[in-house]
């Protein structure tokens, strides 16, 4: 007993709005309000479009919502209590429950509420609640408020599409002259291509246009010096110590799942890479795992990730058009599959995944590599709180480790672990906004095997 209580104080508190001045404290004043705003004028704007489809009922369904998601900003910005769902969905429960989990750990002397409760639970719970008010008020409950937003992005990012498409086709064709180190090579660039494509994130933007216009390969030199934590040798070695002899005596390679984060030109360079694992003999397989309800603006859904195959493949760009053939066959060989649990839209801590939700660890453990996209996915795993800079990634797991894994994230939250020393100290002086700007990034690596 009081060693598990030296263990719970040995972890740091999590971040909150409580913190008057702090990224959390700004991000539930100013941007979730702001982001739904939009939400509210992106209904209003389809309002005919409702109305077309389902007539009166269609404009009724609109008020009730916008009525609802005006409650809900009311609710955030006076810092009242959290309520309970009641839309009686799949995982309504366990939000209630993890409401209720909230409230033991604050005790009963104040109400959970938006600028009292950890911050990561706060602004999950925003979104969720943003899908309990279209999903109470039929006919529109299938309506996706970030569509149009997560459309404008993939399109206006073209060019870099283009030459990313045009370098992956250029790379397949000279692939069997490749040796080993060239390979390697490559995939180090495709890897920092993934990484940097983090930068494209609507819900930092809070839904403004924030796409890719530059080649992405052009500027992998001048963005290396703002890596400050790189352990792709790690990831690449995990990948070939993956590879098993088969019985024609070739090798057979492993597993790899992502973990994907935005729809728009980060699915892109993501399916680049999947694309180039397979094709080097590097994944036999590669299962994406994505969210199954619109989610921080630009989070990639099943509609997402087959409507971003299907505009590549039907673009007016021969080697984009070639791009988009290879990935529709390998979806439809079972090379590539995508999957989504209820688990990626709760506001739980990754090291609470074994307990929470089994059935997706156990998926998860028969990957031999496991990528994790993005900030969101960072945050969950370091369960958001405020760690030493200097605290290994390894520790700041919990325990969390069903495979050897790898976050690729660009900095847009005030976590960051794993550092050297004095490294977060010179960066606070040269550049205080560093952990929140997107400018810096990560690839950090972890593997169950390592010391925890």
């Amino acid at each position: 007993m009081a060693a598990n209580q030296a263990l719970r104080q040995l972890v740091p508190p999590s971040l909150s709005a409580k913190v008057e001045g702090s990224f959390a404290y700004l991000t539930v004043r100013d941007r979730l309000p702001t982001i739904l705003t939009r939400v509210i004028d992106t209904i209003h704007r389809n309002k005919n479009k409702f109305f077309e489809e389902f007539g009166e009922e269609g404009v009724q369904a609109e008020k009730r919502t916008i009525g609802f998601l005006s409650k809900l900003r009311n609710e955030l910005l006076t810092d009242k209590p959290v309520l309970v769902l009641c839309d009686g969905l799949e995982d309504t429960d366990s939000w209630n429950q993890y409401l209720q989990r909230q409230q033991r750990l604050l005790g009963e002397r104040d109400p959970v509420s938006w600028f009292k409760s950890p911050w990561l639970y706060i602004e999950c719970y925003m979104y969720r609640r943003i899908q309990e008010a279209i999903w109470l008020n039929p006919p529109i409950s299938d309506f996706d408020v970030f569509n149009e937003s997560k459309t404008q992005s993939f399109f206006e990012s073209q060019q870099a599409v283009i030459s990313l498409c045009t370098y992956l086709q250029g790379f397949n064709r000279n692939m069997d002259d490749l040796s080993e180190t060239q390979l390697m090579e490559q995939f180090h660039k495709l890897l920092q291509v993934s990484l940097w494509g983090n930068r494209c994130d609507l819900s930092i933007s809070a839904g403004m246009e924030n796409s890719q216009k530059a080649s992405p390969i052009d500027s992998l030199c001048d963005l290396k010096s703002f890596i400050l934590v790189d352990d792709s040798n790690m990831v690449w070695s995990a990948l070939t110590s993956a590879q098993r002899p088969g019985e024609d005596g070739k090798t057979t390679p492993g597993r790899v799942d992502i973990v994907l984060d935005n729809a728009g030109f980060e699915l892109v360079t993501d399916l680049v890479l999947a694309n180039f694992l397979v094709s080097a003999g590097l994944a036999r397989e590669v299962r994406f795992h994505g969210k199954s309800i619109p989610w921080f603006v630009s989070d990639v859904t099943s509609h997402d990730f087959q409507w971003t195959i299907r505009q590549t493949l039907a673009a007016n760009h021969k080697w984009m058009s070639k791009s988009g053939v290879q990935w529709q066959s390998y979806v439809r060989e079972g090379v590539w599959s995508y999957h989504d649990h209820p688990f990626w839209t709760m506001p739980h801590e990754y090291c609470d995944m074994a307990g929470d939700a089994p059935d997706l660890y156990a998926t998860l453990q028969g990957a031999d590599l496991i990528l994790f996209k993005g900030d969101l996915n960072y945050r969950k795993l370091t369960g958001d709180r405020e760690w030493d800079h200097m605290v290994p990634f390894d520790r700041a797991l919990r325990g969390f480790g069903p495979a050897p894994l790898c976050s690729l994230r660009t900095l847009k939250a005030n976590i960051q672990v794993g550092l050297q020393p004095g490294q977060g100290e010179n960066l606070n002086t040269q550049d205080p906004s560093w952990m929140t700007s997107g400018k810096y990034a990560v690839v950090q690596f972890s593997s169950p095997h390592r010391e925890q």
